[in-house]
């Protein structure tokens, strides 16, 4: 690779890191104030480099994290930065055109929405490209440019990508949750399965690396449940203001799309500490409106059988695919102003 590639590919990353900070800046708000610090102490563990293995102190985040507020002053009101490829000028969600030229070269690109229509941008190392079931599945390896949010894992236009790198940092993110307040309880389990006392970055790869199939069957589910549910159910989320109406909506399309994929998988594989994990990483609000899911997990947990999970699977399926579409028709008749009608409906309608 010549020093002119090098320099393109680095003023490339630079551009989806410019992107990612103005994400950053008009969204960091969004999280609550814990929430917030632990994602800025990771975004700070990896533009450092630092291991999962050290520790990172109060202290040796509070200048950077200073920095970047201030950066974010003054990156707050611009517009998203078009990317230059090899003289030709891309929009920034051009995804499409972007891997087009990038994904030859080794390189995947992703800039799409996610909760609240909050922009998502990264660019890393394109590891691993396939279709399955007619859905193309990009996997990432080591990511150059990403915001503090990090998802890792998106469905965009029918593709599917899994961010392994972020994917790790999500993990390490549920077990430090899980380390403020070890209690028994499914994470818990799920935690003790690997060995986080010894090497955290081997733990990490070994649980990612099971982790990562479930989190593919998600995304599937969540192509069929697209499918399912038509545009109007983005529609109605984008339409809603945020209320406790629209975190129901989003739990139940995950339900919806576990029950069509995920669920089955987690009975085929039976991996303990993978079935503890699903559990156990789980929302609030997807545990509150699934009392019989959860109550399925403790009765496998006490016995082993996993005929509680895979019994359920079926009405699950139905049940949310039948709520979900009565929440459409609540919204198509009252629009903006469904969402006491959507909540008083989940509120009775739990499974």
């Amino acid at each position: 690779m010549t020093n002119t590639t090098l320099s393109a590919h680095q003023i490339l990353i630079e551009t989806v890191q410019k992107n990612c900070n103005i994400a950053d800046a008009r969204h960091a708000g969004d999280f609550t104030l814990c929430v917030y610090l632990l994602k800025m102490r990771e975004m700070f563990r990896w533009e450092q480099g630092i291991s999962f293995n050290e520790l990172i102190g109060v202290d040796d985040v509070g200048d950077w994290l200073t920095a970047r507020e201030g950066l974010w002053d003054d990156l707050e009101e611009l517009d998203y930065v078009p990317m230059v490829i090899e003289g030709v000028s891309y929009e920034a969600f051009d995804n499409e055109g972007i891997n087009a030229v990038l994904n030859p070269q080794g390189l995947i690109y992703s800039a799409g929405l996610g909760v609240r229509c909050r922009p998502h941008f990264f660019i890393a190392k394109l590891e691993d490209h396939y279709q399955r079931d007619g859905v193309d599945i990009f996997i990432s390896g080591a990511e150059y440019a990403r915001d503090m949010a990090a998802p890792p894992a998106m469905m965009q236009n029918g593709l599917i990508f899994i961010r392994h790198e972020s994917l790790r940092r999500m993990l390490w993110e549920k077990v430090e949750e899980w380390r403020m307040s070890p209690v028994d309880s499914p994470l818990g389990r799920a935690v003790a399965a690997y060995d986080f006392e010894g090497d955290i970055e081997v733990a990490l790869d070994k649980m990612a690396a099971v982790e990562s199939a479930l989190i593919i069957e998600h995304e599937l589910g969540e192509v069929l449940a697209g499918k399912q549910l038509g545009a109007r159910w983005n529609e109605m989320l984008n339409t809603l203001p945020r209320s406790t109406a629209e975190i129901m909506l989003r739990a139940i399309r995950d339900h919806l799309a576990d029950a069509l994929t995920t669920l089955g998988q987690v009975v085929v594989k039976n991996n303990p500490a993978s079935i503890h994990f699903y559990f156990g990483s789980m929302t609030a609000m997807r545990k509150k409106i699934a009392p019989q899911l959860m109550s399925a997990y403790e009765a496998w947990y006490e016995s082993g059988d996993l005929k509680y999970i895979a019994d359920i699977i079926e009405p699950s399926r139905q049940h949310w695919g039948d709520l979900a579409k009565q929440c459409l028709g609540i919204f198509a008749e009252k629009g903006a102003d469904a969402s006491v009608d959507i909540e008083a409906l989940v509120e009775r309608n739990y499974l």
